[in-house]
């Protein structure tokens, strides 16, 4: 679907894309509650920032903010950039997916992100659960030095992950990497990504036996 450019600047703008950010991102359900957790190191993890969760975490000295959703012509996005841009915080858009498998290269290119942005940070998607889960993971892996094993309490139910829905997925990815060293014998994660990892095996193993869930596909809308 196409979205008519907002332009903050423009008054009827600005209040459609803080309509866009309350109701049509479900931004009402965020207002007393940001799914925030500590994730270590100068990391935390919490769900869609309004404009003025932005402030308060510039107050609180945060640096960075990594926003798993991606640019988007949307005015949750563009009054986030705005609300950055002016308490001096760095957005860095770095697109995940909750109901999907990932390449190879945007697996691995997380080390390299954690590694250059300024800390402490904070990375969110909508709602806090699913691809703040997954980058939650790799963040603990690649940044802490926990194994996978470790850093897999980072996609649960405590951060309101189900893996009963399509973000299963995202289990299941890390399963098969585990399942592979099993079978196989030791293994890096990174030398699995790098080599025996297939995203079209893993997401056609895992659509074999998904049978669906209404909460994560339909009432909550997860991207």
């Amino acid at each position: 679907m196409d979205y008519k450019p907002l332009d903050l600047n423009d008054p009827a703008d600005r209040k459609q894309a803080r309509y866009d950010l309350t109701w049509g991102d479900h931004g009402f359900l965020r207002k007393r509650f940001a799914n925030r957790h500590d994730i270590g190191g100068g990391m935390f993890r919490e769900n869609q920032p309004s404009p003025e969760r932005i402030k308060k975490l510039a107050d609180e000295g945060i640096k960075t903010i990594v926003n798993l959703r991606g640019p988007s012509p949307k005015g949750f996005y563009l009054l986030e950039k705005e609300a950055c841009e002016a308490h001096g915080i760095d957005l860095v858009n770095y697109r995940m997916y909750s109901r999907d498998v990932h390449s190879k290269e945007r697996i691995l290119g997380t080390r390299a992100l954690f590694d250059e942005i300024e800390y402490p940070a904070m990375m969110h998607c909508k709602s806090g659960a699913d691809r703040t889960g997954i980058m939650g993971v790799l963040y603990r892996h690649f940044r802490m030095g926990d194994t996978i094993e470790e850093a897999l309490d980072q996609l649960s139910f405590s951060y309101l992950h189900v893996r009963h829905g399509k973000t299963g997925m995202l289990d299941y990815f890390f399963e098969q990497y585990l399942k592979y060293a099993e079978e196989h014998g030791p293994i890096t994660f990174t030398e699995w990504v790098e080599g025996p990892y297939d995203p079209a095996a893993v997401k056609a193993g895992f659509m074999s036996h998904w049978t669906g869930n209404a909460l994560t596909e339909w009432i909550l809308r997860r991207e």
